[in-house]
């Protein structure tokens, strides 16, 4: 019960601030402020929890994506859901910071048993990013389906009431661009 309360509270947060981009990007300016504010709250908690042992760095990054979000809005498709579009903006923009913070001078910093990074926490962050740019490469009908469905855990119902699909064509959607990615990866370019 909590979960479906949960997930009508993301959705309905969601539409709002899909809303006001959309106002914002017409030109409301105040809409366009309203959706920084809201997004800079979403955006804290998503990356707090990927930041739990660093939290003083969390404001900074929420600035960097805020600006990145703002930067980029232009590559914005409004017909899609905004989350993954926003996800995807925040998560390379962590994975800077991250490169960033590993290659500076680690001297002073405090040690523990596994340090920022295990060699699998760098090579997972690498293949997300390899990820992501083959993802990018497909098709929103193909790319919306595998980021909901295999990357997210989203239902295909669910899938389908955010991007607007219906549930055949979800499945067909998943099917098609992990065939895509698979000739992709094995050269078929």
């Amino acid at each position: 019960m909590q979960r479906i309360a949960d997930e009508s509270r993301a959705s309905a947060s969601e539409q709002r601030l899909r809303e006001l981009l959309v106002r914002g990007l017409a030109g409301d300016a105040s809409a366009y402020h309203a959706f920084l504010g809201g997004l800079a709250a979403h955006l804290r908690a998503f990356l707090r929890k990927r930041l739990d042992r660093l939290p003083d760095d969390v404001e900074d990054l929420v600035q960097e994506s805020l600006l990145a979000v703002h930067n980029q809005r232009h590559t914005y498709d409004p017909g899609q859901p905004l989350t993954p579009w926003v996800h995807a903006i925040a998560r390379y923009k962590l994975v800077d910071f991250l490169r960033r913070r590993a290659g500076h001078d680690a001297r002073n910093d405090p040690l523990d048993e596994e340090g920022l990074f295990s060699s699998a926490d760098a090579d997972a962050a690498e293949a997300r990013r390899d990820l992501g740019k083959l993802l990018d490469e497909l098709p929103d009908r193909q790319r919306l389906p595998i980021v909901h469905v295999k990357l997210e855990g989203r239902s295909v119902a669910e899938t389908a009431r955010l991007t607007g699909m219906s549930v055949s064509a979800v499945k067909v959607g998943v099917h098609r661009g992990l065939k895509a990615l698979a000739a992709k990866i094995s050269g078929g370019r």
